[in-house]
């Protein structure tokens, strides 16, 4: 029995037919996913070619939502073997992917990443508070005349937000509701300003869809710019209107510090010693998502998780530290190894 032969009969015991009657036609490992995710995916995917005799893994940048989308699909060659997220996975996306047959998906946390608020290194030096990000970004916002309601923003500059802040006008590029960056960004940094409204906070235990609504809702009149997903873009926007600002995460800033500048958050400024610690108040947690199904039926899928997951790429002196990845902890980054290498799946209904 040849080696492809061998593949085949030990995926049988474990793939739907639909999968082993196209396991000769990829011989690659296809990936999707976060925007953030995803050029500290694209450096493992090049070094693991370059080093083994697996061919390089192609990697797509979807946003976080696009990707699950297209890997809950189903199992079989047809769909993405991996997807990255700058989120974790919602539960509402493990009940989609066990309806298409996608059952069993190892969990892996890469590292930790901080969400920047940048605008160019032309522009003054720029601090700001959660929330002053609500109140310049949110659809709806607290009555500046002071009652307990609601109003349409009307917030035109930064001064009128905060009379500390410049005469500017807000103008915010940022990435799209598919992306993670963005459900990352409204989760900490405007509900985080939100939440500082006590009436507004006290909706949490009484009315928390209306809470959320208030605190996750972006305006949409032309201050907020949806950028898309090409993080770069942003930069090359912010680079020529220094009055911009944008959102995006930490690695981006890291790699454009000769362009871009984050602005303080609360006093802090996003760097990788304050991200690691936990100072800087927008941070979050970097994952990818493998099938368990296409583990020995794609070639190299669970070696190249592991690569990802190795000392080597995550570790405090790896490779992808020089990319902006903030690593974990040596005991935490041990247990994504092992679930790894004994493929240990999500639970059907997750913490």
């Amino acid at each position: 029995m040849n080696k492809l032969s061998l593949v085949l009969a030990v995926a049988a015991t474990i793939s739907p037919p639909s999968m082993i009657a196209n396991a000769a036609s990829r011989d690659y490992i296809e990936i999707v996913g976060s925007s953030t995710v995803y050029p500290f995916s694209t450096v493992v995917a090049e070094t693991f070619g370059k080093n083994t005799d697996y061919k390089t893994p192609k990697v797509e940048s979807t946003g976080s939502g696009g990707g699950f989308k297209l890997f809950c699909q189903g199992v079989g060659l047809e769909y993405p073997d991996i997807t990255n997220s700058s989120r974790r996975i919602k539960q509402s996306e493990v009940d989609q992917c066990a309806a298409n047959g996608a059952k069993d998906i190892i969990e892996v946390k890469v590292g930790y990443d901080g969400i920047a608020f940048a605008n160019s290194k032309k522009a003054e030096v720029s601090s700001v508070t959660l929330k002053d990000l609500f109140l310049a970004l949110a659809k709806e916002v607290p009555d500046p005349a002071g009652a307990q309601s609601l109003v349409e923003n009307p917030y035109t500059t930064w001064k009128q937000v905060n009379s500390s802040l410049s005469e500017s006008k807000i103008e915010v590029l940022g990435p799209p509701p598919t992306s993670g960056t963005r459900d990352a960004f409204v989760e900490l940094a405007m509900e985080g300003g939100c939440k500082q409204f006590d009436w507004i906070k006290s909706m949490e235990k009484t009315d928390k869809s209306r809470y959320k609504s208030i605190c996750h809702s972006i305006r949409e009149d032309g201050v907020y710019v949806e950028a898309g997903e090409n993080d770069n873009l942003i930069v090359q926007k912010l680079e020529a209107n220094p009055n911009a600002f944008g959102i995006f995460g930490f690695s981006f800033l890291d790699q454009n510090s000769d362009k871009v500048r984050g602005a303080k958050v609360e006093g802090v400024e996003p760097e990788f010693d304050s991200i690691a610690d936990g100072e800087y108040p927008i941070s979050r947690s970097l994952y990818f998502y493998v099938k368990k199904a296409h583990i020995g039926v794609i070639p190299g899928l669970q070696e190249f998780a592991a690569e990802f997951m190795s000392n080597k790429a995550t570790g405090e002196e790896g490779y992808l530290s020089d990319r902006g990845l903030i690593p974990m902890s040596e005991e935490e980054r041990r247990k994504f190894q092992a679930d790894i290498s004994e493929m240990n799946t999500l639970p059907e209904k997750i913490q």
